[in-house]
């Protein structure tokens, strides 16, 4: 069974989803749902996702409500800096930061959190070097950029995945 449906959690939701943005429940869109849901996941086999396992699941509420409490106090940040912009020029920058998560899927979700954030953007990752180019719009002291994404996001994945 494992070979015709390869990842049927993803199937299901990726039918889900098709079901919610068509916004019907006629077998006509349940069975295309289906059917773009399970060769969605037969797509995912040849990119070969590697598996995780989280250790603290509960931690992830934490996480989420912290992300967001970001993303809002990130955006009026944003606006705040667009709106004195005329007086005060705005200070963007780079932020190198030594990330030591080695969790693939922790720095997938990491790299989520932190392009969702207004007023930030990932750049690059050298996998070599574990080295995090991470853009800033308004960036004043660049260690304190790197002590707050280690502490608030690194160390909470890092209890999550590894």
């Amino acid at each position: 069974m494992r070979y015709w449906f390869p990842y049927p959690l993803l199937s299901f939701a990726l039918m889900l989803f098709w079901l919610l943005i068509n916004q019907s429940l006629s077998p006509a869109q349940i069975l295309l749902g289906a059917a773009l849901g399970i060769s969605h996941a037969w797509l995912m086999v040849n990119l070969r996702p590697a598996k995780t396992s989280m250790k603290k699941a509960w931690l992830i509420g934490r996480l989420i409500g912290r992300v967001a409490a970001d993303v809002v106090r990130s955006n009026i940040s944003v606006m705040g800096i667009i709106l004195r912009s005329r007086n005060r020029p705005v200070t963007s920058g780079f932020v190198p930061i030594d990330i030591t998560l080695q969790d693939e899927n922790a720095l997938a979700l990491l790299a989520c959190i932190l392009t969702a954030t207004p007023g930030t953007a990932w750049l690059e990752f050298d996998s070599q070097t574990r080295v995090l180019l991470l853009h800033v719009l308004d960036v004043e002291n660049g260690s304190a950029w790197a002590e707050l994404i280690k502490t608030r996001y690194e160390a909470p994945l890092k209890e999550l995945f590894e």
